[in-house]
């Protein structure tokens, strides 16, 4: 039965009437079908191609956005107060719109950049030429991070871990300062009242010796 219908439509196609069919309906219907996909396909590529190419247009917005942080916060010591405010907030905002990146490790990068821009600040003062040294390394690592942001999360991951070691020794050793500090004030406030104490005492004992001391009169000798 299966045969029969097969050679039926087969001679059904090979009829004008079929044939009038394939040419005027199927083909066409097949064609728009495969024209759709292609097309499909070339919009979605183009939409792709867009997207990254604004997603890199941001990156390299935001990254050039630290990198001149960071030029002024090299010199930040000769800023004036308003420009100091004015880096303060570009940096702010340059660090939030590499939070907001697609991109692997962008909350590391973003926090990597904030503790080279405070050291550049705080070394600016005395320490000019460590201050370009910081500045060196924030470039390198940001342009590092927009080629290869797999391999630059690392290095973000280790110095992050390593900065945040020695700020919890530095904790450390200002705790136990502070605890000495707090001893030897406790010592000295114990010890000032117990001198004054032997002082006033002392000062008794003298006047009731003297007290007790009898006054012997000399009466001069008249003969």
């Amino acid at each position: 039965m299966i045969l029969e219908w097969w050679n039926d439509l087969v001679d059904w196609f090979s009829s004008d009437q079929g044939w009038t069919f394939i040419t005027s309906a199927l083909v066409p219907f097949l064609a728009i079908v495969v024209g759709g996909i292609i097309v499909g396909m070339i919009a979605r590529s183009s939409l792709r191609r867009l997207i990254g190419q604004q997603d890199r247009q941001a990156k390299v917005a935001a990254v050039a956005a630290l990198i001149a942080s960071g030029r002024r916060a090299a010199a930040w010591s000769t800023l004036s107060a308003g420009e100091k405010e004015h880096v303060d907030h570009q940096s702010s905002e340059a660090e939030v719109r590499v939070r907001l990146l697609p991109l692997k490790g962008a909350d590391i990068a973003a926090d990597w950049a904030a503790h080279k821009l405070a050291a550049m600040k705080k070394n600016s003062v005395n320490y000019s030429f460590q201050a370009e040294q910081d500045l060196a390394e924030l470039q390198d690592g940001l342009i590092e991070w927009q080629s290869r942001p797999g391999r630059a999360k690392k290095l973000f991951a280790q110095d992050l871990a390593s900065w945040k070691y020695e700020t919890s020794e530095a904790e450390d050793e200002l705790v136990v300062k502070q605890q000495e500090w707090a001893s030897r004030q406790a010592a000295e406030s114990t010890t000032a009242p117990a001198a004054s104490t032997s002082g006033t005492a002392g000062s008794g004992t003298t006047s009731a010796t003297s007290e007790a001391t009898p006054t012997v009169v000399i009466s001069p000798d008249r003969n």
